[in-house]
Parts: structure tokens; C-alpha cells; sequence
């Protein structure tokens, strides 16, 4: 499986009445090159703009990849790459993903996964691979300078929960992926 951030748009059909669209069809996904059994559904609401969530993931054995999607307002989303050894190590890769595009993210297993709401009552939704795990359930610092990543915010205002204000910088986190080059081809 290729193990790479991928931006998708699912065909959306519209008239007078309103629109219909296939948000998820594995045999689309397949044809994409993606092959992922997804085992759960999320649904999360930020009523105020700047609202960062994230840098998360999950651990082996209940390492996530995330299909992520839009349904109401604006987000930045951004995958940082966690796989030691890879060639993209410790970089970003970010995306506007909003309702209004209709468009779909991919983040695999080895990537932090964040966002930063750009409208208020934004609704994020997305599909994961692997069920929620407490015990593996780990960040990355949101805005650790070595990143470089630019949340198009003020760090100061910037509304976050207690924990993920509290997440190591990329120096600071164990080595919990492997890059592997078979992952890529």
C-alpha cells in the first residue's frame, strides 16, 4: 500500500433539491490505490474559529489511518511525518479542506494529524482504521518551531485543550514509526 498523504474528491450530484454524494465507496477508494478497512467513525464540532486540534495519533498496535472530511465550514489540516527514516521525516504536508470543496484528506498510519477550524460551527468528520486506544493515544506539539509549520494564527490565540498544550516537540518524542520503502511503492 502506498503510504502517502492523499487529497481526494468525492463526485458530488446537485440540482434544485440539493446535492447527493458518495462519501465513502471502498471500490472507489481501491481504484485510488487506497485498500483500508475502516472501523469507526468521529464527528467533532468547534464552535469558534482557531480552534486547533491536534498534533494526534495513535501507537502500534492501534496506529490510525484517518480519512477526513468537512461538512460544515473550514479547516487547515496537516500530517506531519512521524516514520524515522523516511525521507520526509519531521515535515508537513497541510491542505485546506472545507464543505464548500467537498474534498477529502487521507492521513496514513505514521503521521500526526492536526487542524485549525478558519470559520466558526465547523463540523469535521472522519473515518479511522483502527479502534480508539487510551494507551496509545500520544501528540506532538502543535506549534513546535521545528516544525515550521504555519497555522495562519496568532499562537496566543489559539483555543486548545489542556492536553494538547502539554504535547513533546519532535526532538523530544520516542520513535514510535519506522519507515519502510516497500510502504511507498
Amino acid at each position: 500500500m502506498n503510504n502517502s498523504i492523499k487529497i481526494l474528491r468525492p463526485p458530488i450530484h446537485g440540482d434544485d433539491r440539493g446535492f447527493f454524494s458518495e462519501t465513502y465507496n471502498k471500490r472507489t477508494l481501491l481504484e485510488a490505490g487506497v485498500d483500508i478497512d475502516f472501523v469507526q467513525d468521529n464527528h467533532a464540532f468547534s464552535a469558534e474559529k482557531g480552534t486547533v486540534r491536534g498534533l494526534h495519533f495513535q501507537t502500534p498496535p492501534y496506529a490510525q489511518d484517518k480519512l477526513v472530511r468537512v461538512v460544515r465550514g473550514a479547516i487547515l489540516d496537516v500530517a506531519v511525518d512521524l516514520r524515522v527514516g523516511s525521507p520526509t521525516f519531521g515535515r508537513h504536508v497541510s491542505a485546506v479542506i472545507s464543505a464548500k470543496d467537498w474534498n477529502q484528506i487521507l492521513v496514513p498510519v505514521g503521521f500526526a494529524h492536526g487542524l485549525v477550524t478558519l470559520e466558526p460551527d465547523t463540523e469535521v468528520l472522519y473515518k479511522v482504521s483502527n479502534y480508539y486506544s487510551p494507551e496509545h493515544d500520544k501528540g506532538l506539539l502543535w506549534n513546535d518551531p521545528a516544525l515550521g509549520i504555519d497555522w495562519g494564527i496568532d499562537p496566543a490565540s489559539a483555543i486548545l485543550s489542556e492536553k494538547d498544550r502539554r504535547h513533546p516537540t519532535l526532538a523530544e518524542l520516542p520513535e514510535y514509526f519506522r519507515y519502510d520503502e516497500k510502504d511507498d511503492r
